[in-house]
């Protein structure tokens, strides 16, 4: 997918991982400037990622508050996007999983509030990613029973919705989370 980002500066905040990595490498694809770490210049989008595999002691928090603090200066300025990379889990907790899907829902009600609260200067949204990769580098290979395309996805799909969230031309999303889990949130809820 290609967009025109024409030096728009990003910053990547929270848990790094190969689709993270490979998000980043698009956006500067595109003409983004990446900033190193926490960067003294405020970002034009913040990335947000939250471990993308499900793990005890994940803690929303701080990456909320972090993108909180980024929102209110973006806002102050005029402009700008937040963007979460989270579990899909976020929208459909799991079962196996039940304090991970505790912390990927509060980021997405975050989120949310962050969309209503930041509007409309800043645009807040959310990529949900279900199983990726194989080994599986996001989601639990048990989603795939669920999932209506019965496969996992790949780093560029997932890319691909990131760069859709970021593209200049889309102006009027806010609010939502897009699950890139091939149907396992649509299926999910049915199998009992």
């Amino acid at each position: 997918m290609q967009i025109e980002l024409k030096g728009a500066v990003v910053e990547l905040r929270g848990s790094r991982n190969e689709i993270a990595d490979a998000a980043l490498h698009a956006l500067a694809a595109n003409g983004a400037e990446i900033a190193a770490g926490a960067s003294a210049q405020l970002p034009d989008i913040l990335i947000a990622v939250l471990p993308l595999l499900p793990a005890d002691g994940v803690d929303a928090a701080p990456l909320l508050a972090i993108a909180r603090s980024t929102g209110d200066a973006m806002f102050a300025r005029g402009s700008g996007r937040i963007l979460f990379v989270l579990s899909a889990a976020a929208g459909m907790p799991m079962r196996r999983h039940p304090d991970y899907s505790v912390q990927v829902a509060a980021a997405l009600a975050g989120m949310r509030a962050l969309a209503m609260a930041l509007g409309p200067r800043v645009l807040v949204n959310a990529v949900g990613v279900g199983v990726v990769g194989e080994p599986a580098i996001s989601g639990d290979v048990a989603m795939l029973g669920h999932a209506s395309v019965k496969r996992s996805g790949t780093v560029a799909e997932v890319v691909d919705t990131v760069l859709f969230f970021c593209d200049p031309l889309n102006t009027y999303t806010t609010g939502q989370m897009l699950s890139v889990d091939g149907g396992w949130s649509a299926g999910y809820g049915r199998s009992f």
